[in-house]
């Protein structure tokens, strides 16, 4: 799956890249300095994008090899990661893992060699999350206008994105969700990417 994002990357519009580019920045300046990455996306309930976002980028670290890249997620309030979104990472190949509640606790297994990701929503200032020395990245446009500032981040980048609730209950609702998961998918493995090849983007 990641390995077939990479002829999409020439698609991502300019303005993503930049954007994109500020993190991946960020996260080789933490690196070259010894010191783990930690990026929190954001969105309003942490049910659907930040979470696509965090997961695709620890796995995208994984696939090239870099370990110093801590994901994680959070929301401006907690909800429940969205079964939807869920059912879309499944489709993309994941196995995931569902203990069932109100706001369950999911578990993403994605290669044996590899930590699962722990998947539930939260606020971003939960105890789970980094405090300081992180990057705050804006994965909804809600989160945006009422989180002007996330405390404790050294960056804030808004890198947006269209919510695909917008066609729950209508025939393309699949589809606009698996469009959703593979967009974020190819941007977070175009990121990861420039960490590496910062002086010559794709």
């Amino acid at each position: 799956y990641l390995h077939d994002l990479t002829i999409l990357f020439p698609d991502i519009r300019e303005e993503r890249k930049e954007k994109l580019m500020e993190v991946a920045h960020f996260i080789r300046l933490k690196l070259e300095a010894s010191k783990p990455a930690k990026l929190v996306f954001i969105c309003t309930h942490n049910s659907l994008r930040s979470h696509f976002a965090q997961v695709w980028t620890t796995v995208a670290a994984h696939y090239v090899g870099i370990q110093s890249i801590e994901a994680y997620s959070g929301g401006t309030e907690a909800t429940a990661f969205n079964p939807r979104a869920v059912a879309s990472l499944k489709r993309a190949g994941f196995m995931i893992d569902n203990p069932d509640g109100s706001n369950p606790e999911y578990t993403l297994r994605y290669d044996c060699s590899a930590m699962p990701i722990s998947c539930f929503s939260k606020t971003f200032d939960d105890s789970i999350n980094p405090q300081r020395n992180f990057a705050a990245i804006i994965t909804c446009s809600d989160a945006d206008a009422n989180c002007p500032l996330v405390p404790g981040a050294e960056l804030r980048v808004p890198i947006t994105y269209r919510d695909p609730k917008e066609w729950d209950n209508t025939r393309q609702e699949e589809a606009i969700y698996d469009e959703r998961c593979q967009q974020i998918a190819t941007e977070m493995a175009y990121m990861v990417r420039q960490v590496q090849e910062t002086d010559n983007p794709c």
